[in-house]
């Protein structure tokens, strides 16, 4: 029976050295960004940012340093912190200019305000012309990434979006006979308009704005 007990022991001993292994790297630093990413890869976000944290108090000129704090701002990224995410990105743009993957700094500056953006048109769509600036210079910048294609499919979307913004706003001022201010709106959003079908109802509009102006 005791035999059986320091058995049982032993065994415990070796179950809990294994849960706790940490994974080999050459230094420290190394070891707690492994750690981290580990930890990420389980959404323990909290204890992951803990590591991180360790790797920049402790060795901030440690070669993991730099990539810690990027991997931080992945954090606020997975977490939907995108407002904090995109501070993060852009802070580390503008310390790290030559960094190898500026690339996927920046599309993630523009994916964080990409994701601000309201589930409707009608509402403020500030974060969305955010995301088209940063967007822009990914695709002027880094014009060979993987990251391009998808960011001119959001330029588009959030183009559409701007667009009927523009005309429900127009049909708003032209319901309330502010003919003038509609009429304006209604010119602007034809300079990019290209629905055949609502160009004809929007020209009919103005006609028709023009028409109670002149009396």
């Amino acid at each position: 029976m005791r035999i059986l007990k320091l058995l049982l022991v032993a065994l415990s001993l070796i179950v809990i050295s294994c849960a706790t292994k940490r994974p080999a790297g050459t230094t420290e630093a190394e070891v707690l960004f492994k750690e981290a990413k580990d930890l990420i890869s389980k959404s323990r976000f909290i204890q992951a940012s803990e590591k991180l944290n360790s790797i920049r108090s402790q060795y901030p000129y440690s070669y993991y340093a730099t990539h810690a704090e990027l991997l931080q701002a992945d954090i606020l990224f997975s977490q939907e912190n995108y407002a904090e995410a995109a501070s993060a990105y852009i802070l580390f743009r503008d310390f790290h200019p030559k960094y190898t993957e500026l690339g996927y700094v920046i599309f993630r500056i523009s994916e964080s305000f990409y994701r601000q953006l309201p589930s409707t048109y009608d509402r403020d769509l500030t974060a969305g012309m955010e995301a088209i600036k940063y967007y822009n210079e990914l695709i002027q910048n880094y014009p060979n990434t993987e990251y391009v294609k998808e960011a001119q499919s959001r330029i588009t979307q959030i183009e559409e979006m701007v667009e009927k913004k523009e005309i429900y706003i127009a049909d708003f001022y032209f319901k309330t006979k502010d003919y003038e201010a509609a009429k304006a709106r209604y010119e602007d959003v034809l300079k990019t308009l290209k629905n055949k079908e609502e160009k004809l109802r929007i020209l009919t509009q103005i006609d028709e704005a023009s028409a109670h102006i002149t009396h």
